[in-house]
């Protein structure tokens, strides 16, 4: 797929490097723009030997100067989500008065990191300079909550998008892409900044069920009191007063959604971080959450399932559509978890189908996920079964 400002391509190919040569050559041929600003690859773990000649043909002939990307199993390409077999899909974009920037970090730099000036002089980009970032990490060997906890800082209110990569589970490796380095670890980051922005749906594949209720008592990972009554005795009758239909649905598939911002008016979808709840003990009325509650914290039981996921998307989706009036989408990445997928929703294409249904057509390029990055209220965060789109947009 192509507009004036991005083109996007799949190969399913043996390595060829006369054929795919003259694919790179086909595709930077059919972008208008002058100059490309970066391109984004994904690749399967099929290429795992050949990947440094393969980012050098792509990025000789396709005329790249900067070029991310990382490995997977599955791969998105504009409308398409393909799980099996994928092969490699690239994507050109040109973005105009944007100024980017490539880098690669390491676990060392986090665990040496002390503030966020360090990061300012790691990466030579304040937060000023910024926008917004696209990152794809390492799942095996980065401690991908202690890298966000210090970027969150050393750029606030600044949006990370992107995706722990894919690869051999049972050996534990993955491939990351920068030009034509290939890295086992760490992570590796474009820094978007200038006269673009980076606009983000994360779909937590949720629908709230009950009402919104502020957690009276909590300690570490666990939440004693909401409403100042037992969580549990909430929990239970929020479950108990949902139509019987409903209540098949929400069987374990129940989790819970934290408010992040609390200054604002009302909370609706997309206001909440959706963590797991690891267990309920009837008896203290407590409940155990994957997340640090805090007092005073707002809460909305949440349910999770392909129906829901589905109505999360859509919704989310003609919410940033009314916001895109006065703005260009460039192009997009998709990063979408392994848990989603034909795997959920029966049929592939979901996610990437819907995405071009209602904001579309535009070049689309990314890959399934071990983990997704993406911003909740001001703040980012790694989720599960999670997809992250981040456009490419002018400023408004």
């Amino acid at each position: 797929m192509q507009n004036d400002y991005a083109v996007s391509g799949h190969w399913s190919g043996e390595f060829s490097e006369a054929k795919l040569s003259e694919w790179a050559k086909s595709l930077r041929r059919q972008l208008r723009a002058a100059r490309v600003s970066f391109g984004l690859v994904f690749m399967t773990p099929h290429y795992f030997g050949l990947a440094p000649q393969i980012l050098e043909v792509l990025r000789v002939h396709a005329e790249i100067p900067l070029l991310l990307g990382c490995s997977s199993g599955s791969l998105v390409i504009d409308a398409r989500e393909i799980e099996e077999g994928a092969g490699i899909v690239l994507s050109l974009i040109a973005l105009p008065g944007a100024e980017v920037r490539g880098l690669h970090f390491t676990q060392e730099q986090v665990e040496e990191a002390n503030g966020p000036t360090y990061w300012h002089l790691e990466t030579g980009l304040t937060a000023e300079q910024v926008n917004g970032w696209l990152v794809f990490a390492d799942p095996f060997h980065l401690d991908a909550e202690a890298w966000l906890r210090g970027w969150n800082e050393a750029y606030p209110m600044k949006p990370i998008q992107g995706g722990l990569a894919g690869g051999d589970s049972s050996q534990r490796n993955c491939q990351l892409y920068l030009d034509g380095e290939v890295f086992d670890n760490g992570g590796v980051a474009i820094a978007l900044g200038g006269d673009v922005e980076l606009l983000s749906v994360i779909s937590q594949g949720c629908t709230p069920i009950g009402e919104t209720w502020t957690i009276t008592k909590a300690e570490q990972n666990f939440i004693h009191e909401i409403g100042n009554r037992p969580a549990y005795e909430v929990l239970a009758e929020t479950f108990t007063r949902l139509p019987a239909d409903q209540q098949q649905r929400t069987r374990g598939n129940l989790l819970i959604g934290l408010v992040v911002n609390e200054y604002l008016e009302d909370f609706h979808r997309g206001d909440f971080l959706v963590r797991n709840i690891l267990g309920g003990d009837p008896k203290s009325g407590s409940l155990a959450v994957g997340a640090l509650p805090r007092q005073g914290q707002t809460v909305q039981f949440q349910r999770r399932d392909a129906a829901a996921a589905t109505e999360d998307m859509n919704e989310l989706l003609d919410r940033l559509s009314s916001r895109l009036a006065s703005r260009k989408i460039y192009g997009g990445c998709l990063c979408n978890c392994n848990g989603r997928g034909h795997r959920l929703f029966g049929h592939p294409n979901h996610d990437a189908g819907l995405i071009q249904e209602k904001l579309g057509p535009f070049p689309l390029t990314g890959f399934f996920c071990n983990g997704e990055i993406g911003p909740v209220g001001p703040n980012n965060f790694l989720h599960g079964y999670t997809a992250s789109l981040a456009l490419f947009t002018g400023k408004a």
